[in-house]
């Protein structure tokens, strides 16, 4: 006979939870392997239990999720889908974003990056967000899509309320939305139309699947939108905080720049050592054991990716960034059917600005606090001053 799930006794999305989410699940996951937070929603945080969830999407189904709403300026396309529909137009994203379509794009990526550096060698201190990982993915990710250069200042605010609407309703959903919300919109829908953009870049490739019938025009647009919201943040976050690693474990950095080969490992530990999404929402299409407990069908679900990133019964030393750590069962990437679909592009992206950030910046100190990205599910930092010691 299974336990009765127990409550949780915190809110884990108060603003005060937020700017200490390491620690708040963490807590999480130990107190029990399934628990039920205030307004039922059931959190799933143990490495075991979050991998076979994410593996198993008929059971754990993204069709519905906490605080789902489908009027919300999230794109309602991909995330929102399982298969059969999900995979048809899943492959019109991976087809644009492999590595045979983004080699192309790969010398812009460098050249940004060395344009950056060049920028950065004469500051004392920079942020580690927003002069160096957010500046470069703000600048590349919009260009290679083919955007026009006109409004891209608002690409933070609809970032915010996308990554807003993750999470539930309260103080830090408020202050997301407080952004010019009709120019995010108007900028997103017209900048993002088809005849906005330039034929060379990839936003048009993803229209050409509505030209074949593989999806609406629409949903081009939608899938567009998608890609643009997913491939910045998470992307710029993840590059922050390796940064922010390699200051607070200089011997392993050491060890990078001896083998400038392993940058793509050290972007995957950074994603598993600081995951820049706390959970992704599912809901139970029947019920599931979990241990000694049952979720029971028709839960809202949230599978706690950071915290089983974390978890001390799979990792060892899970809080020390390890260049050398085997990170294929890393949740960074969210795993199965509804695995991170533009990690070619991430991926190229942080090769491209932390190996050249390896190449010419012998050590990096931290040179003042750091500052939360105070959303509730997205997580890292917003700002992270550090000094970069260029050699």
């Amino acid at each position: 006979m299974s336990k009765e799930i127990p409550d949780y006794p915190l809110d884990i999305f108060t603003p005060e939870a937020v700017r200490n989410a390491r620690e708040v699940d963490d807590a999480l996951r130990e107190f029990a392997p399934v628990v039920r937070l205030h307004d039922g929603t059931v959190m799933i945080a143990r490495h075991e239990h979050v991998t076979s969830g994410l593996l198993d999407w008929k059971t754990f189904s993204s069709t519905s999720r906490p605080w789902h709403d489908p009027t919300s300026p999230r794109p309602e396309i991909l995330l929102t889908d399982d298969p059969p529909r999900h995979t048809q137009v899943r492959k019109v994203i991976a087809d644009a974003l492999s590595p045979r379509a983004l080699e192309r794009v790969k010398a812009v990526f460098e050249q940004s990056a060395r344009e950056l550096l060049d920028r950065l060698r004469t500051r004392d201190t920079v942020d580690a967000v927003g002069d160096v990982a957010q500046a470069f993915v703000f600048q590349v990710l919009p260009d290679i899509l083919g955007l026009p250069e006109k409004g891209r200042e608002n690409m933070h605010g609809f970032s915010e309320m996308v990554w807003a609407t993750m999470g539930p309703p309260g103080e830090l959903f408020d202050q997301a939305m407080e952004h010019d919300y009709s120019a995010v919109i108007e900028w997103l829908e017209t900048q993002c139309e088809r005849s906005a953009l330039d034929p060379e870049g990839i936003g048009e490739q993803i229209y050409a699947a509505s030209d074949s019938g593989q999806v609406t025009l629409p949903e081009a647009k939608l899938l567009l939108q998608t890609v643009l919201s997913a491939g910045a943040d998470t992307t710029f976050i993840t590059m922050a905080n390796a940064l922010r690693a390699w200051a607070l474990f200089p011997g392993e950095y050491e060890k990078l720049r001896a083998d400038p080969k392993k940058v793509r490992a050290a972007f995957d530990e950074s994603l598993r050592w600081d995951s820049p999404s706390r959970m992704a929402g599912r809901m139970a299409t029947r019920d599931v054991e979990i241990g000694e407990y049952t979720v029971p069908a028709g839960s809202k679900v949230g599978l706690m990716f950071a915290a089983a990133n974390r978890d001390p019964r799979y990792w060892d030393a899970p809080d020390e960034y390890r260049l050398d750590r085997d990170t294929r069962h890393s949740l960074g990437w969210g795993y199965g059917v509804h695995g991170c679909v533009g990690r070619v592009l991430a991926t190229m992206e942080a090769q491209a600005l932390l190996g050249e950030i390896v190449r010419q910046v012998e050590s990096i100190e931290l040179a003042g606090a750091y500052e939360p990205w105070m959303t509730t599910v997205g997580h890292g930092p917003i700002r992270q001053p550090v000094k970069l010691n260029f050699g």
